[in-house]
């Protein structure tokens, strides 16, 4: 199978039986995205999201975060995965986006990178799930699930996947594909065991059959 018809079949399978994909992070505006992002660095959407209720209690908006001690933040995200870094990025966060950014969280990726704790990866995210911008994100499941698929190939780094997927996706279909990769890898196609046996896409699946 040619990698244009893999891509093909890809987009309309989830176009058909996923056409509305979001995450499952909880927020309620960007700069709540931006936070969630950041804390689910290595870290399951779920855990954040029990942590984020009583943090954006505390700091509702940015102002209020920018203004915080960042021992203060780690009591509120202990339960995170690296707790110390992530508190004082989302201090060092705020204070740029009031003081930098107008209190607007950025559409550009460039822009994005600036802040702490933001690296290609969580820009991307921003960028696609606020602003709907064409890019790619890439996470573990991502860069796992488009190599099972065939989508990517020969793919080393998060890099060379993104590359790849943004070359092959339509633009229109990008910001629902980074999530539809996403939850497939979440839920059926798991890293140790792949529930191939519950799997509705094996049909254009390059790896099918090889995890049994």
């Amino acid at each position: 199978m040619k990698k244009k018809e893999r891509y093909e079949l890809f987009v309309d399978y989830f176009s058909e039986h996923q056409p509305v994909a979001e995450t499952e992070l909880e927020y309620t505006n960007p700069f709540e995205l931006l936070v969630a992002v950041i804390l689910s660095a290595q870290c399951t959407d779920k855990r954040v999201n029990i942590v984020t209720k009583d943090l954006f209690k505390r700091f509702p908006e940015a102002e209020s975060l920018a203004e915080a001690d960042s021992a203060e933040v780690f009591e509120y995200i202990r339960s995170i995965s690296y707790p110390n870094n992530k508190s004082k990025y989302l201090v060092g966060m705020a204070k740029m986006l009031v003081n930098d950014f107008n209190n607007v969280v950025p559409s550009d990726v460039d822009d994005l990178q600036k802040m702490p704790g933001v690296g290609r990866k969580t820009a991307n995210v921003i960028a696609s799930v606020v602003y709907q911008i064409p890019v790619m994100a890439v996470d573990t499941h991502v860069f796992r699930v488009s190599q099972r698929l065939g989508l990517t190939t020969n793919a080393k780094t998060p890099l060379d996947s993104e590359k790849q997927l943004v070359k092959h996706i339509p633009d229109e279909v990008m910001h629902l594909s980074h999530h539809w990769l996403i939850l497939h890898g979440r839920y059926v196609c798991q890293a140790r065991k792949p529930k191939c046996e519950e799997c509705k896409i094996t049909h254009f699946c390059k790896n099918f059959g090889k995890f049994s």
